[in-house]
């Protein structure tokens, strides 16, 4: 007796969440079209509206496949040749051919002239980085370099066009040779990591008036790009450099790869070891201003990290809104049922609350040339928002994860990739307590950007009667300078939770603004999300974040 079995299904599939499909991420994200126009940047909506739809679409799909075929070093050609090469998947450079054409690595310096220009490209980017987070390294570092560079006029003339051309070009050739650039950034070393002073990498001068440099750089980012600012010892004074991936004469420069870092996330894009064996470089600025001049790139970038953590966050709702109002579970949409949707409705809190603070100092960044009080702002206020977002972003992507179950755990959804992504932009361009330090140094040191602080903070006072208890106890707590440096984490935290209040109490929603003063402000919140009061108002918060494609 034969059993012969043809076919075989043990059951049918139903009860799963469909693809979210291709979707604009600009139109379907109120919180963050209210904040772009709020701080400046609605004219940009057209170019808003065209890549949110990439964004949500062809970006989306490409992220998934440059995630997963990693970059490799080729360090030698098959003869011997030393060729210091990284290897990329299409993937990869079709998403960075996105990001260039819509001007994520430029934008706010080809509209420098527009008031809200560095608000449209936050936006621009944090489209971006919802789907494909890697490739934010080249592109901020890109955006970031210019005002560096302007230390040095002729470098700026040669390589600023470059640098802000909308082409992406990726062979290797001379500057002059190539429809656009990109440039990377080499501080840190074994030895220092933050503490930038411990450095040991030499610059000599030579007779043409170059430099060659002799050391290494233990996180050499973006080792691909065609350029990279470096900091570098000339006698006893630190100094900036812009070092080429080629020389004058068209040579490889004597930049040796040593290994591609193995990351946690951020797996589409390479990071290094590098040594630089009599590597030619040119001064940016100053002798002994490399700190200072690298720092105005630092400020940008820190910038990015809050957009990227923001980024991520929201990417995170969405996936888990998406997953809830079509998973049903006892008999009920995971949408419909309490607890979820105060989980949610929390999350999407805390994402608003986030892109809030973000586009507010993008603005500060953008108006600093022309008003002090904005750039007092800026210097502190960045510190204290990339704090607070960027430690935010891991416990909210863990808690999407957790709305998909099982399911958010398995590479198949894009919430493992979001997971390891996270924690990254707390640590790049410094840590928390970095961060917290320079708080502290521009309270102490700086009147104007306490002055900035506070009247930011007070620009809502009597709107919310915890807010303005709030900012009276920060201002005693700043003032009392014992034990400042050890409570300096207390206070950054709190002051970024009254920012946010401040920033959304103005805005006028009010449904947002009051359950976030309650909840966050108020005591009326646990420590986990999930946990905001039970008349917070859960339906209208889900259906603000994302209504569903």
């Amino acid at each position: 007796m034969t059993n012969s079995v043809s076919s075989f299904t043990t059951h049918e599939v139903a009860n799963q969440t469909p693809p979210i499909g291709h979707y604009n991420a600009w139109l379907s994200d109120t919180a963050l079209r209210n904040a772009v126009a709020r701080e400046g940047g609605a004219w940009a909506e057209p170019q808003l509206l065209e890549f949110g739809a990439v964004a949500g679409g062809e970006l989306m799909d490409l992220g998934y496949t440059a995630n997963e075929n990693p970059p490799k070093l080729r360090a030698f050609d098959r003869y011997g040749h030393r060729i210091d090469e990284v290897e990329f998947h299409p993937a990869w450079h079709r998403v960075m051919e996105l990001g260039m054409r819509h001007g994520v690595h430029a934008f706010a310096w080809r509209h420098q002239d527009t008031p809200g220009a560095h608000v449209a490209r936050a936006a621009l980017s944090y489209l971006h980085a919802q789907a494909e987070a890697g490739s934010g390294c080249p592109l901020t570092m890109t955006h970031a370099a210019a005002p560096t560079l302007r230390h040095a006029p002729q470098l700026a003339r040669d390589w600023l066009p470059k640098i802000h051309a909308l082409e992406y070009d990726p062979r290797v050739l001379p500057m002059q040779s190539k429809r656009g650039c990109t440039v990377g950034m080499g501080m840190t070393e074994k030895q220092g990591g933050s503490d930038v002073r411990a450095n040991t990498t030499r610059a000599l001068l030579q007779a043409d008036g170059s430099y060659a440099l002799v050391g290494h750089k233990w996180f050499f980012s973006a080792p691909m790009c065609d350029a990279w600012l470096v900091l570098a010892y000339v006698d006893q004074s630190l100094s900036c450099f812009l070092t080429p991936k080629l020389r004058p004469d068209g040579s490889r420069n004597a930049i040796h790869i040593q290994r591609l870092k193995d990351k946690l996330g951020d797996r589409s894009n390479a990071s290094s070891e590098v040594e630089f064996h009599g590597a030619y470089a040119q001064i940016v600025g100053e002798v002994g201003r490399g700190v200072a001049n690298i720092l105005e790139m630092v400020a940008l970038t820190r910038l990015d990290c809050m957009i990227g953590s923001a980024a991520l966050m929201r990417q995170g709702c969405v996936q888990a809104l998406h997953h809830a109002q079509h998973r049903k579970v006892f008999g009920k949409l995971l949408s419909e049922q309490p607890l979820m949707q105060n989980v949610l409705a929390d999350m999407a809190l805390e994402s608003e609350a986030a892109i809030a603070l973000t586009m507010r100092v993008a603005r500060a960044v953008d108006a600093g040339p022309r008003q002090p009080g904005e750039a007092a702002l800026a210097r502190i206020a960045t510190a204290i928002g990339k704090y607070w977002v960027c430690k935010r972003c891991p416990p909210l992507v863990n808690e999407a994860q957790e709305c998909l179950g099982g399911a958010g755990y398995v590479e198949e959804s894009n919430l493992p990739r979001l997971y390891r992504q996270a924690p990254l932009n707390s640590i790049w361009e410094g840590s928390g307590n970095i961060q917290c330090l320079d708080v502290l140094r521009a309270l102490g040191k700086e009147p104007e950007a306490r002055e900035a602080l506070f009247a930011e903070l007070l620009a809502a006072r009597g709107l919310d009667a915890s807010l303005d208890a709030e900012v009276h106890w920060l201002g005693e707590a700043l003032t009392d300078r014992t034990t400042l440096e050890v409570r300096s984490r207390m206070l950054v935290e709190r002051t970024a939770l009254a920012l946010q209040a401040s920033i959304l109490l103005r805005a006028g929603n009010m449904e947002v603004a009051s359950v976030f003063c309650r909840s966050r402000l108020g005591g009326e919140h646990g420590l986990a999300f999930g946990t905001l009061p039970a008349d917070a108002p859960f339906g209208y918060l889900i259906e603000r974040s994302f209504p569903g494609v």
